[in-house]
């Protein structure tokens, strides 16, 4: 249950905001925001929620979490009332609706020490400085009326210029006017009606004073304390139950796919298994090659005793245009593929073994997590497709012992990453006569490129060039200040000098802990 109006005056009148500075704004998700406040010696922070059922305002002394992505109405909030002063707070009638009157007048001022130096000069002054320009002088003085309704299923914020016209609202819901330009209408009084009264939160009460007592204190409580512990505890646990529901189900949904990559690959390996009887087949063909007519006219099949199996008849498929060393050949490159797809075939089912157990992990410390706002924030972090993930800059990154390694897989991010991304003491790699991405290593103040770091970012030059399929190139390196822009040349292309020169012949363990790093598996 929300609020009622008589409860909002009660915690209006133990809040005292008129004289308050607004010194910060904070939405931590998509129903709350937290208006952090100082008068001289008293900071407080005004929570406010708009849930439905849950609609309220009080104060709290709970950190507020920030939201990793800046949404839109705090940070409108913060470019116009940040550093105001709030001049008046009182609920319009028993309506449930909260009006501020907030003023910012020449320079901002949030620092707590000059708000109450401003304070003193005020209070002297008879609540006005004596260099303060009158209202009429004032010509640089914004004014603000910010409206909360704390109605169940309708609430919102309303930030409005002095004539109530709209600047912007917590929820744009244009349908019922409430979005920018239009007018904040107050709703008609009504008569008689259902009759509220303060509820004690007798048991809330009871525990805080239990609270109290095992730390050896007694004060009164006050009935914004009661009244953020009630529902701190009533929607943190309404709350958690909800995401935790949704954790599950987002564990369950990529468990359930990666699993089946993994048996995909481990019936795969089954197959590879069986790669030695392609050998064996090859020296079978080889041992019996005078049954093989090389003409053209015989069969597709020879059947030869097999000595590794008690001299068991066993046929082996063969190509009669060929001769009995090319259909060897055949077989044992057969062999070759597949023990080398093996190879790799082991390494693709250990990373997906540990891309489960990392799933597994997250799973955990989200089952562990007991604050419901950062567990939405982290849900809401994992829900984000990777390809709409904000990046600081195009190409890959790779992050190994301390050390930053970008790579620009194609001309526009070759020439972006010159432009915008990289400095004159980064590092800069290239493979010699084949075109190419550049991969740079950015650089740290006073310490030089490891050898082991430079072959890593070397293995990536030769990767993402025509170079690859050879598997191995020259290149050369230097600093990014070494490098000349080539006139009239293509998009990103660069003439270098004081290069050094390094051979790199690729290396498997490297490109594969190079590819556990982009997947952001835990080792």
């Amino acid at each position: 249950m929300s609020l009622n109006h008589k409860e909002i005056d009660l915690i209006l009148s133990e809040l005292e905001l008129s004289g308050t500075f607004v010194q910060d704004i904070v939405q931590p998700n998509f129903d709350s925001i937290a208006i952090y406040t100082f008068k001289p010696g008293v900071p407080k922070t005004v929570f406010v929620c708009l849930a439905g059922g849950e609609c309220r305002i009080h104060e709290t002394r709970k950190k507020i979490t920030k939201n990793e992505k800046p949404l839109r109405f705090n940070e409108l909030l913060k470019s116009k009332i940040k550093g105001a002063r709030i001049t008046s707070c009182a609920q319009i009638g028993s309506e449930r609706i909260v009006k501020m009157t907030i003023e910012r007048a020449g320079a901002i001022i949030v620092m707590p020490k000059a708000q109450s130096k401003l304070q003193k000069i005020q209070d002297a002054k008879g609540g006005i400085p004596h260099d303060a320009p009158t209202a009429d002088e004032s010509d640089n003085t914004e004014r603000y009326n910010l409206y909360i309704r704390l109605w169940s299923n309708a609430a919102n914020i309303f930030l409005c210029d002095e004539e109530d016209t709209i600047i912007d609202s917590f929820y744009r819901r244009p349908a019922k006017g409430e979005m920018t330009g239009e007018k904040f209408v107050l709703p008609e009084a009504k008569l008689g009606g259902k009759t509220f009264e303060i509820r004690d939160f007798a048991e809330t009460e009871a525990k805080l004073l239990e609270e109290q007592a095992k730390r050896g204190y007694s004060r009164k409580i006050t009935f914004n304390e009661k009244v953020e512990a009630f529902y701190s505890e009533s929607a943190a646990k309404t709350s958690l139950e909800s995401l935790l529901e949704t954790a599950e189900k987002w564990y369950n949904t990529h468990k359930s796919r990666q699993t089946a990559a993994l048996e995909k690959l481990c019936g795969k390996k089954a197959e590879f298994l069986n790669a030695s009887t392609l050998k064996h087949s090859g020296d079978l063909i080889l041992a019996y090659s005078y049954m093989i007519d090389s003409s053209g006219d015989g069969a597709n099949f020879i059947e030869v005793e097999d000595w590794e199996n008690g001299n068991e008849k066993v046929k082996i498929r063969i190509d009669p245009k060929k001769s009995a060393q090319e259909n060897a050949s055949d077989y044992y490159e057969k062999y070759k593929k597949s023990t080398s797809g093996l190879e790799k075939l082991e390494y693709d089912i250990s990373i997906a073994k540990k891309s489960i157990e990392d799933l597994d992990r997250q799973y955990a410390q989200m089952v562990a997590e007991k604050n419901p706002i950062k567990l939405e924030q982290i849900l809401r972090k994992k829900q984000t497709p990777k390809q709409l993930e904000k990046k600081s800059h195009p190409g890959l990154d790779y992050q190994i012992d301390g050390w930053q390694i970008i790579v620009g897989r194609d001309a526009d991010e070759n020439d972006e990453l010159l432009r915008h991304n990289v400095r004159g003491s980064d590092m800069w790699l290239h493979v010699r006569d084949y075109s190419g991405g550049y991969v740079f290593i950015k650089n740290r103040p006073g310490k030089t490129v490891p050898l082991e770091i430079l072959l890593y970012a070397g293995n990536l030059a030769v990767y993402y060039s025509k170079a690859r399929k050879n598997g191995s190139a020259d290149l050369y390196y230097t600093q990014v200040k070494h490098l000349r822009r080539a006139k009239n040349g293509p998009k990103g292309l660069v003439l270098p000098t004081n290069e050094k020169n390094l051979f790199i012949k690729l290396d498997e363990s490297k490109l594969r802990k190079l590819e556990e790093i982009q997947k952001g598996i835990e080792l």
